[in-house]
């Protein structure tokens, strides 16, 4: 079992955030650099899905790793 973690945008990611997640997360903090100051910042939570990460911004947000090892950053999808 993995555990999850929270932490501030703009805050380095924790040690348990996967270095292949880090500079897709640093894209879309620079993406939404401008409404994450107006909104004073959001969070990350870092959690395991089947196995694998996932990162979702609440700002609508999420960067994660697919089954074929491929980095995605997105909208968050219903």
């Amino acid at each position: 079992m993995q555990l999850g973690t929270r932490w501030a945008t703009g805050a380095e990611p924790p040690a348990s955030v996967p270095a292949e997640l880090r500079p897709a997360i640093a894209e879309v903090e620079a993406r939404l650099a401008e409404s994450l100051r107006l909104s004073k910042g959001g969070h990350w939570t870092l959690t395991w899905l089947e196995g694998r990460p996932l990162a979702e911004l609440d700002a609508g947000w999420e960067v994660l790793l697919t089954a074929s090892g491929e980095v995605v950053a997105r909208p968050f999808q219903d």
